[in-house]
């Protein structure tokens, strides 16, 4: 799985995956027991989209076409 997408919360990495499976890639949101910390640990960074490597050049552009807008 590669690293595609680093959200400001769970809930924007679930908007992203929920898009991405939308258009026929598996994903998996990473990053939900972390919340829990945040606190002890910065409230950003920690909400990631995780796709296979097949999937990642195609997921990369539609994701640049979710934060331009376009989508």
């Amino acid at each position: 799985m590669q690293l595609v997408f680093r959200a400001n919360n769970i809930l924007e990495a679930h908007i992203v995956a929920g898009m991405l499976k939308s258009h026929g890639i598996d994903c998996h949101v990473g990053g939900h027991y972390l919340q829990g910390a945040v606190g002890d640990l910065p409230a950003t960074d920690f909400a990631h989209v995780f796709v296979d490597e097949a999937d990642q050049s195609r997921a990369e552009t539609l994701i640049e076409d979710y934060e331009n807008g376009e989508l």
